[in-house]
């Protein structure tokens, strides 16, 4: 705007080198064009001819950051020190201050909303933001105050959690230095150690106007990686180490992934989950390894299929028997397990009903293919025998898982594999090798469209094709992609595949058995 250099890390200002001058001249007629299309007034002198003046180009530029009608973006290196306070001016300049954004909050006693002003004689309304754990002061919370203002060494109303915390110093951070101060008012940052339930998206406030800020929405995380100690030290450590990790930074989700019997870390991409995993050695002394997470999968039948499963015992002294017929038939994807009797005269009393169930939601857990659970099918019992001396739960819970692996492998039992629906938005001329490269992942495309230059691609892919997707994205736009991606449905795997996934159960089966 002022035609002006500025020079190292001073930001020295300077004349334009003369070899540059012509293209910062270019760059700022652009730049004046844009603030004067953001202003009526302001286009109507630039298309009279009229020169802006600088405070006009701010008042445009403002105008149009604030509408959305443009993005400003800067130059600079904050290790270097390049371009740091240019930055800091145009925070100021351009973007919106507090005084012009409503904010709305729900006041928990009414259920009704109100409107927020930042006014320090205000109802308290502050949320919490970040959450850090400091070597020096423990867990520090950071907090913007909305409305009203907090004082150190007071007491606030969690609403969120329905508690009070006490206050300590309040503190104003910059950089790494802390600044005690006595008060943090409507409009400003400030942050307070040791607090004992407060947590990131919390809102303290007043327990007389409960006023509640709508949740921090969090992106959704985008690449896993099972976790496991690098010792017994560690592995003692792990779950508060991940618990405090997480409470940082919410962007990270933890797991324990009951099926594959995996702690699963999942972040925004690989350098985060390897930013993690520094954090944890560093900050909480905790090692970890981490591998690609076990994937999955399910087993189902595709016919209808009865056996019969009889168990029958002698030992000397009472012996155990039960003895029944199961007809298992498939049902659609997602219905999960249902059992039913369609026993009739007493040819298995009622009280070992429950047991054949037991039995067969015990069995069903490794299935006939490749050890995992089985889902999406109906068993019914509908004949059977018993001993009035010998039968027991015991026999008839035996019995049924007989019936089970007898029956099973009759009715056309199939691999089942998570698929996932994701949206890819890329800019445009990476759209030709973004569809290529799904047609490799055995991606199913539901659709396309494009939107202010970027191509958004909307498909269904297998989990096991797309597990390290952020990374390879990234590699294909040169960092200029992105996707979201959420669980779809369960769908049978390829038969070619099948082979492949089966052996490396069994070869998992056997290290665990070690």
């Amino acid at each position: 705007v002022s035609m002006k250099a500025f020079m190292g890390p001073e930001g020295k200002e300077a004349e334009i080198p003369a070899e540059l001058r012509s293209a910062a001249e270019e760059a700022r007629l652009q730049l004046v064009e844009h603030a004067a299309e953001a202003k009526d007034e302001l286009t109507m002198k630039y298309l009279d001819g009229e020169e802006l003046t600088a405070e006009e180009i701010h008042a445009g530029l403002a105008a149009g950051v604030r509408s959305g009608q443009f993005v400003p973006v800067m130059v600079g290196s904050a290790t270097k020190n390049i371009g740091v306070k240019q930055l800091l001016n145009a925070i100021v300049d351009l973007l919106p201050d507090p005084s012009g954004v409503e904010r709305k909050a729900l006041n928990e006693a009414t259920k009704e909303e109100q409107t927020l002003t930042p006014d320090p004689a205000g109802p308290l309304v502050a949320q919490v933001f970040k959450t850090l754990a400091d070597p020096f002061v423990g867990k520090l919370t950071y907090f913007r105050v909305y409305s009203g203002s907090i004082l150190s060494d007071s007491r606030v109303y969690n609403v969120n959690k329905g508690v009070e915390e006490r206050l300590g110093q309040l503190f104003m951070v910059r950089g790494k230095e802390q600044i005690p101060v006595d008060a943090v008012r409507a409009g400003d940052i400030g942050a307070v150690s040791k607090l004992v339930v407060t947590s990131t998206g919390d809102t303290l406030g007043d327990r007389g106007m409960p006023l509640v800020m709508p949740p921090i929405v969090f992106p959704e995380p985008l690449f896993s990686a099972a976790v496991f100690p690098k010792s017994k030290a560690d592995l003692d450590k792990l779950g508060a180490g991940l618990a405090r990790l997480v409470e940082e930074d919410p962007t990270w989700r933890v797991e324990r992934n009951v099926e594959t019997n995996e702690t699963i870390l999942s972040g925004m991409g690989e350098s985060h989950i390897q930013i993690a995993a520094r954090r944890l050695a560093q900050k909480f002394g905790v090692e970890i390894v981490t591998d690609i997470p076990k994937i999955p999968y399910r087993e189902t039948i595709t016919k209808t299929a009865s056996a019969q499963g009889r168990h029958k015992k002698q030992t000397g002294g009472r012996g155990q028997f039960g003895d029944v017929y199961i007809r298992f038939e498939p049902l659609e994807r997602g219905a999960g397990f249902e059992f039913a009797s369609e026993i009739f005269g007493g040819a298995v009393p009622k009280q070992y009903i429950p047991a054949v169930e037991k039995g067969i939601r015990e069995t069903m857990v490794n299935g006939v293919i490749a050890g995992y659970p089985t889902v999406d099918f109906r068993a019914v019992i509908y004949d059977g025998s018993y001993h009035p001396v010998d039968s027991s739960e015991l026999a008839f819970k035996l019995a049924a898982r007989l019936a089970f692996l007898n029956a099973i492998p009759q009715a056309g039992p199939v691999l089942l594999e998570p698929i996932m629906e994701v949206v890819i938005t890329v800019p445009e001329n990476f759209m030709g090798d973004i569809l290529s490269d799904l047609n490799t992942r055995r991606a199913r495309v539901l659709g396309m469209e494009q939107k202010r230059g970027n191509g958004i691609v909307t498909a269904q892919v297998p989990l096991a094709e797309i597990q390290r997707y952020a990374t390879d994205l990234r590699s294909m736009t040169q960092g200029r992609g992105f996707y979201t991606m959420k669980f779809s449905h369960y769908d049978i795997v390829p038969s070619h595949l099948v082979d492949k996934i089966v052996e490396e159960a069994k070869k998992r089966a056997e290290r665990e058995e070690r």
